[in-house]
């Protein structure tokens, strides 16, 4: 009798508030948010539109852009675009990974080399890649090497930094436990601060990965004759705007793929750090 006294509900228990600090979500909810946000993206864009708030010739339906999305798929080998473009952003990314992961935990470990590096590294970081076109195409033509030269400008000085960062925030005591144990530098840097700095190395990887993808379209009107960029910028030529946003579309659908990927990377590798279960 208590009970309901003070519970007039019975059974029903009383909810917390929707947005809560450090309270995870299950997956199927993580899935059923997201699929809402694009279902009102895709409604707005409807309804948009349907209404003519924009010229149809420069907004048209999202069935009209899924349409030519099929046709380029089917009668224009525009799959074989998506894969010129996927082999160039890997390269590029993988090339540049090669260079700043080393150098940025290096640069994060020893002052010296940071002191050495980083003002290098600074200045190049806020220089533009598109501004480095008119300088690749003298030094390398119009073939492929321009495109991936910009694609790892766009990505390597910003990748050296955020490892840089990161290492640097190893915690001391882990450091300073090895070195009284008499562990040698490079003992240090490989049995320690790789380890503890690791998953946060795959963070900056996610990250800068999808600044790669923004320089996909500048990268493919150099010159270019395949790829989703090229592809999009003929069609700009005669205003085909549903197959320019054919283009943007599956670069979003190629780079949520990634960022997906590297998600369940950081879950299989990094279990233990996965907070949300996400």
């Amino acid at each position: 009798m208590s009970q309901n006294r003070h519970n007039p509900m019975g059974a029903r228990t009383r909810r917390g508030p929707w947005l809560e600090f450090l309270r995870p979500i299950s997956t199927r909810e993580s899935a059923l948010l997201g699929l809402v946000i694009w279902v009102l993206f895709f409604v707005g864009w409807e309804v948009a539109a349907w209404r003519e708030l924009v010229n149809p010739l420069l907004l048209p339906p999202p069935e009209q852009v899924l349409i030519s999305l099929y046709d380029l798929l089917v009668n224009r080998g525009f799959g074989v675009d998506i894969g010129v473009s996927i082999l160039r952003i890997l390269a590029s990314f993988v090339a540049a990974c090669i260079i700043a992961i080393p150098l940025g935990v290096l640069m994060g470990s020893f002052a010296r080399i940071e002191g050495l590096f980083n003002p290098f590294v600074s200045a190049w970081r806020y220089l533009p890649a598109p501004a480095f076109i008119p300088i690749l195409l003298a030094w390398f033509g119009t073939g492929e090497e321009p495109k991936l030269a910009l694609l790892f400008l766009g990505v390597i000085w910003f990748l050296i930094t955020l490892v840089m960062d990161h290492t640097r925030n190893v915690r001391d005591e882990l450091i300073e436990t090895a070195m009284t144990l008499g562990a040698s530098r490079w003992q240090i840097l490989g049995t320690v601060i790789v380890p503890a700095v690791l998953p946060n190395i795959l963070i900056a990887m996610r990250q800068m990965l999808a600044i790669a993808w923004t320089y996909l379209v500048i990268a493919e009107i150099i010159a270019a004759t395949n790829g989703i960029g090229a592809v999009m910028w003929r069609a700009r030529r005669f205003l085909d705007t549903d197959e320019i946003l054919a283009g943007i579309l599956v670069i979003g659908v190629l780079g949520l793929a990634f960022d997906l990927l590297f998600r369940w990377l950081y879950r299989i590798l990094f279990p233990y750090l996965d907070r949300n279960g996400r």
